[in-house]
C-alpha cells in the first residue's frame, strides 16, 4: 500500500553545496514510497562509498520505501570498483535484500545502448511483481541481439580495454585541463567560471566545432547552470586534441 493517495515527487538536487551527494531530510523520507538513485552520477560523475549506501539501506529499512539504484556506470571506473547497493545491503546485515533494488545494463560497459540488454536485481517480492508488469508492457529483445547480449555479457576483456581507454583520455584531461579527475564513469563535469554555460556551449561548437553539453539541460530548477559534461570517449589522439582546443577556448572566454 502506498503511503500517499496522489502521485508526488521530490527531486533530489546534486550541486557543489552538497559536494554532489544525494540527501533528504527525514520529514521527507518519511513520505516516501520509492527512492530512485544513480551512483556512480551522470551527469556529474560522483560515486558515493559504501558507508554511504549502508546509511541509504538503513533508511529504506526504517522508513519502508523502496531503494534503487542505477549501478550502469559500475565498471567505468580509473582504480578502484565503486560499491554496489547489494554489497551495502549484505554489509548491514539485510542479506535478503528488502526494499532494495539495482539496475544495470550493457549501454555502459559494453558501449552497446542499442542492445537495450539489462538487468534488475534484489529484494524477492519485487522482483516476482516485477515480472509480472515486465511480461505485459515489457518488449521482447529479438534473439540475435539476445545472442549478441550474451556474448557481451560473458566477456571482460571488451570492458576492460573500454576502461584503459578512458582511463588514458582522463589522464589527458588532467596534465592539459589541470583538474582533478572523477574516479568513475567517462564523463567530466567541467564548471564555466562565468556560469553561461549555454553561451559557452554555443561558442565552442562554433569556433571549434566541438560539442558539449550544457549543465542546465540536464537538471530542474536551475541545477547544472554554470556547468557542462564533457564525454571522453574518443580514441587518444582525437581527445588529446579536442582537449587542448577546449583549453585554448576556455582561455579566450575568460
Amino acid at each position: 500500500k502506498c503511503k500517499n493517495s496522489l502521485l508526488d515527487t521530490h527531486p533530489i538536487n546534486l550541486n557543489s553545496s552538497n559536494n554532489f551527494i544525494p540527501f533528504l531530510k527525514d520529514d521527507v523520507l518519511e513520505k516516501l514510497d520509492f527512492v530512485v538513485l544513480n551512483f556512480p552520477n551522470n551527469p556529474t560523475a560522483t560515486s558515493i562509498d559504501l558507508e554511504q549506501l549502508k546509511k541509504w539501506v538503513k533508511l529504506a529499512l526504517k522508513y519502508d520505501f523502496i531503494l534503487m539504484n542505477d549501478e550502469c556506470y559500475s565498471e567505468i571506473y580509473r582504480d578502484t570498483p565503486p560499491s554496489s547497493l547489494l554489497e551495502a545491503s549484505i554489509s548491514v546485515g539485510n542479506s535478503e535484500f528488502k526494499n532494495i533494488v539495482v539496475v544495470n545494463s550493457l549501454s555502459k560497459r559494453s558501449s552497446a545502448p542499442s542492445l537495450r540488454s539489462g538487468f534488475i536485481a534484489g529484494d524477492s517480492r519485487i522482483l516476482k511483481e516485477y515480472a509480472k508488469y515486465r511480461s505485459y508492457l515489457g518488449a521482447n529483445i529479438p534473439n540475435p541481439l539476445q545472442l549478441t547480449a550474451s556474448v557481451a555479457w560473458m566477456d571482460e576483456e571488451h570492458v576492460e580495454q573500454n576502461r584503459a581507454k578512458y582511463n588514458i583520455n582522463f589522464n589527458l584531461a588532467k596534465d592539459i585541463l589541470g583538474i582533478d579527475i572523477p574516479q568513475t564513469t567517462f564523463y567530466l563535469w567541467l564548471e564555466i567560471k562565468n556560469g553561461d554555460e549555454i553561451d559557452f556551449t554555443k561558442k565552442l561548437y562554433q569556433k571549434y566545432n566541438i560539442k558539449v553539453l550544457p549543465g542546465s539541460f540536464l537538471g530542474r530548477d536551475k541545477e547544472g547552470v554554470g556547468y557542462v559534461r564533457i564525454a571522453l570517449i574518443q580514441n587518444m589522439e582525437d581527445t588529446k586534441i579536442t582537449l587542448e582546443k577546449i583549453k585554448q577556448f576556455m582561455s579566450e572566454y575568460e
